[in-house]
């Protein structure tokens, strides 16, 4: 039987919530697996295990009861082993990284920041930041909207500003947030978001880094920002980018 693993912790922590019930349906029992001086929290792998809001919240909430107890690194749903023996190697071998990690996590919390662009607002950005293009639009409008090619070749040259307006802006929101977070782990590209930011935040510093996205929102209207958090540190388990600083959804 698979061994579907929850997260990582020290075999002294103090809450451990064996016996809880875990994914699955019935919900299997969550385990301990001890190594030295860190613990596995595993359950039984569900067969065809899917991301179904049932097991999604059974996840989270076998993590919210280990992570009141003290330092926890969460792995993500879905994380499955072929057995309990290959967790425990995993344990032995990477012992060291796992207790540095546990440390340097501890207290700590992540905040994922998306951020897109508003389509009106950024075009209107553009435009007022370059004059060429406002030349070129007035040139065509008062020659009745202008020939095809020279349609083409604004529309071309405004996606190019666009573009790299986009990657101004990603840079600038990077910068402004990064200072309030401890660190950072850029997120995969995906389309439709010009950045994808999770940031590590320690708990009594969360409101700083709230406040720092207010500002972002203000001095950048033409930027949606929609920001997840406080989540267990899931973009920092493993070795991050170098420190300091970048890490579901609620909006300030």
């Amino acid at each position: 039987m698979s061994t579907y693993v929850y997260g990582i912790t020290a075999s002294s922590h103090p809450g451990l919530p064996e016996g809880m019930g875990g994914v699955g349906d019935p919900a299997r029992p969550v385990r301990i697996l001890k190594e030295g001086e860190l613990a596995a929290i595993v359950s039984e792998a569900p067969e065809g295990l899917r991301p179904k809001r049932k097991d999604l919240l059974a996840h989270q909430n076998v993590l919210s009861e280990a992570g009141a107890g003290g330092p926890l690194l969460p792995m993500r749903f879905g994380s499955v082993a072929p057995d309990d023996a290959s967790v425990t190697g995993v344990l032995a071998e990477r012992a060291e990284h796992y207790r540095e990690r546990l440390g340097a996590l501890d207290g700590k919390v992540e905040y994922n920041v998306k951020a897109s662009h508003d389509e009106e607002a950024v075009l209107h950005r553009v435009m007022g930041e370059n004059p060429e293009l406002r030349a070129m639009t007035e040139a065509n409008r008062q020659a009745g909207g202008g020939t095809h090619e020279d349609r083409l070749r604004l529309g071309e040259m405004v996606v190019a500003a666009v573009q790299a307006r986009e990657a101004d802006d990603a840079a600038e929101l990077r910068q402004a947030l990064e200072p309030a977070a401890e660190a950072v782990s850029a997120g995969p590209e995906s389309t439709g978001w010009l950045a994808n930011l999770s940031f590590l935040v320690g708990r009594d510093s969360a409101a700083v880094f709230l406040d720092a996205v207010e500002e972002v929102r203000k001095s950048h209207p033409h930027i949606e920002v929609r920001v997840n958090g406080p989540l267990p540190p899931y973009s920092f388990v493993e070795p991050g980018p170098a420190q300091p600083a970048e890490p579901a959804e609620t909006t300030h």
